[in-house]
This record gives C-alpha cells, sequence and structure tokens, in this order.
C-alpha cells in the first residue's frame, strides 16, 4: 500500500517537472483601456459540462460575472492541468479539490485556494446492498476499487478508513480507472468509491439497490473550490475579489431557485435532457453547498486533509495552512 502511495507521489512530481517547461507569459487578456470593455478569462473545470456547475451559469448568464469586468471561458478538457497552469501563472484561477492544493504547495508551486465552493466533501463509498458495508468499519478486510491511487476519491477514502481506525494494510485499495460501476456489478471489487451527488443518483434512477456510505458524513475534508495564486492574490486582490463574488452570487441564487438555476443550465450543457434525473443531481450537489458565510473554508476541514496526506505519505511535510488558503475574499 505504501509504495503505491509513493509511486503516487513520483507521478505527481513528474507531472510538475513537465508542467514547468510552460512558458510563464500570461494568457489572460490584459483589460482594455476601453470603457466598459471585458477581461477574458479561462476556467479550467476539472470535469465535463454538468448541472453540478449550475452556480457558474446562472452568473454568467445573469451578468454577474460581467459586471465584474469578466468574460468567462469555461475550459472541460480533460488534458488541461489547471493547478500547473495557475501554479504558473499562465491562468488565474481553476476549479480544483482540496487535495491538490496542498501537494501543488509542497511541489512549490506558489497556488492559493480563495474560495470554497463545496462545504461537504462529495465524496462517498458504495456496495451493493445485500454487501453487509453499510458503514465505515465494514469496510476492513474488503476489496475496494477507486479510479485512481490518487486525487479527491483517494484520499477521501483513506480519510474514511482512518475514521474507522482501519488501516490502509487491513484492506485492499484497487485502482480501476472510472469504470467503478462496472467493476462493483462485476464482482472485481466488493466496494468503490464515487462522486456521492452523481453516481448514486443515477444508479438509484436505474433501480439499482446500493448502500452509500458519504465520506463528508464522518469527517470535514477540504473540498472542491477556487484556486488561484500568489501573485495574482497580491497585485489583483480586487479581481480576485470581483470573481469571488460573482461567483458566490451565483450560489447564492442557485441555492434560493434551483428551477431556474437548472433552466440556465440547459443553455450551457447540451446533454441535460432527463429534467427528473439531472433536477436530482443538482438537488444532491446543493446540499454540499450550504453553508451560513457562502465561500468560507474550514481551516479544520484543511487541518484533516493535511493529516490524511501525511499519514498516506503522499505530503512529506507539513505546509503552512496561512499560504494554503484564506478567506480574505469572500463575501
Amino acid at each position: 500500500m505504501r509504495r503505491l502511495a509513493l509511486a503516487f507521489l513520483a507521478l505527481t512530481f513528474a507531472l510538475a517537472a513537465c508542467g514547468g517547461a510552460v512558458s510563464p507569459t500570461p494568457v489572460v487578456d490584459v483589460p482594455s483601456a476601453t470603457p466598459g470593455a471585458l477581461r477574458r478569462v479561462r476556467l479550467p473545470m476539472g470535469f465535463i459540462p454538468s448541472v453540478q456547475y449550475a452556480p457558474f451559469y446562472v452568473a454568467v448568464d445573469k451578468g454577474y460575472f460581467a459586471q465584474e469586468g469578466i468574460a468567462l471561458e469555461f475550459d472541460y478538457s480533460f488534458e488541461t492541468n489547471g493547478v500547473q497552469l495557475v501554479g504558473v501563472n499562465q491562468l488565474p484561477f481553476a476549479v480544483v479539490s482540496g487535495e491538490q492544493v496542498l501537494l501543488a504547495r509542497a511541489q512549490g508551486l506558489p497556488v492559493v485556494y480563495v474560495m470554497a465552493w463545496f462545504q461537504k466533501f462529495p465524496v462517498a463509498v458504495i456496495a451493493k446492498a445485500d454487501s453487509g458495508i453499510r458503514a465505515p468499519g465494514d469496510l476492513k478486510g474488503k476489496k475496494i476499487g477507486t479510479p485512481l491511487l490518487g486525487g479527491a476519491n483517494y484520499v477521501g477514502l483513506l480519510a474514511l478508513l482512518a475514521h474507522a481506525g482501519i488501516n490502509a494494510e487491513e484492506v485492499t485499495i484497487e485502482a480501476i480507472g472510472f469504470e467503478q460501476i462496472a467493476a462493483l456489478t462485476a464482482g472485481q471489487v466488493e466496494a468503490v468509491v464515487v462522486y456521492s451527488n452523481n453516481e448514486p443518483i443515477r444508479l438509484g434512477a436505474q433501480g439499482e439497490q446500493f448502500n452509500v456510505i458519504p465520506i463528508g458524513d464522518y469527517v470535514a475534508l477540504a473540498a472542491n473550490g477556487l484556486l488561484s495564486n500568489e501573485t495574482v492574490v497580491a497585485q489583483e486582490p480586487e479581481f480576485v475579489r470581483g470573481f469571488v463574488r460573482a461567483l458566490a452570487h451565483g450560489i447564492e441564487d442557485t441555492l434560493a431557485n434551483p428551477d431556474e438555476a437548472y433552466a440556465i443550465s440547459k443553455k450551457f450543457v447540451e446533454t441535460l435532457t432527463d429534467d427528473e434525473l439531472e433536477k436530482k443531481v443538482l438537488a444532491a450537489t446543493m446540499a454540499m453547498w450550504q453553508t451560513s458565510r457562502v465561500g468560507y473554508a474550514d481551516p479544520q476541514a484543511w487541518e484533516n486533509m493535511q493529516t490524511t496526506l501525511l499519514e498516506a505519505k503522499l505530503l512529506n511535510e507539513k505546509q503552512d495552512l496561512s499560504r494554503v488558503f484564506t478567506n480574505d475574499f469572500i463575501p
């Protein structure tokens, strides 16, 4: 198990080395002197077009980004390494999961997490209804599939096992790619790690019966949010504040009026054809954004994330969390 973790760490460093060859010349348009001109910003999203991005679509459609002088371009390309591009100041922002921020800082990339989008870690372990796996402690001795030996799924699983007092050596973790459901139904593994606001909803709509263990119900971890870098934060604080303000407004509107947010999302996502199903996905996702202060990053969630990465040997030494994330820009 430790060898696998170290292998992933080596891969992470290799990717960082490749990213270092990228020219640091910014590709974001410089604002024009023309009054009212918008600054074009390309935003790596980390996933395909989805109703889960409703707050972004709402903020664009209602002009919240335009009000901040921003013309937003969504980049759904899997080839785009958003963390690297932000780290070398080629792009000002990216949507990322929390563990990536700490790993990037450990590689010397001066990235900064400036806004929490998800307040609850959106990963879960699921198993067949007749498997007997209903709680974290039931995973002991089981074979568990995760897409990669890294990323939010893997880190979330390790945190859940630690919460249950299960050592990594007491389970078998297999990297099975993004065919978790096929691997589970074929009996290749006894449980799989998925995003709790997506696969369980879609499986339920197909009549499949699974037990779901939401990791966020057991441990608080730094989840998906908005990444920037030290240069942008220091030199253009109002730019960061404006971007965060626009997105926060989109989140608030989506929470207040999900039907309107869904209708707007259909303008941006051509695949939203099953309205009943996709509205359930949106509802499950919205539950993870709920908070009394939109955008707030929980310091304890970052402490927990760092502890998990250190214990998994994915992180070699503690990072200064005061430089990893900030709440200075949220409304």
